[in-house]
């Protein structure tokens, strides 16, 4: 790391276009159920899957939104690496802690 990155900037621009996914998807942010099914949706794709392949546009939202996800979690992991705390906001906190809790039980942890 060059110790230059804005990890904040990049946050809250990796947080609108997981904003703008949802709205691509109609997701509420807010509708736990839904958002908790995007996750599994998450853990289950795979590439040749059937809505997972990116010639629909409503599935390549879809997995776009996931690779931000990823993109979310990295930002996070090298700013801490940094000594930086790194935030998301509302959109991102609700995926984060879907994500969470389909790791968690699929990790066999209630």
């Amino acid at each position: 790391m060059s110790g230059f990155e804005n990890f904040s900037r990049e946050a809250q621009q990796i947080e609108h276009e997981i904003e703008t996914k949802g709205v691509i998807l109609g997701i509420d942010w807010n509708d736990a159920v839904r958002v908790r099914e995007l996750a599994r949706q998450a853990f289950d794709c795979r590439i040749g899957a059937v809505d997972c392949e990116p010639d629909d546009p409503t599935d390549r939202a879809r997995l776009e939104l996931f690779g931000l996800a990823q993109l979310m979690l990295t930002v996070m992991k090298e700013s801490a690496d940094n000594g930086i705390h790194t935030h998301g906001g509302a959109a991102w906190k609700a995926l984060a802690q879907a994500l969470w809790a389909e790791h968690d039980l699929r990790q066999g942890n209630p």
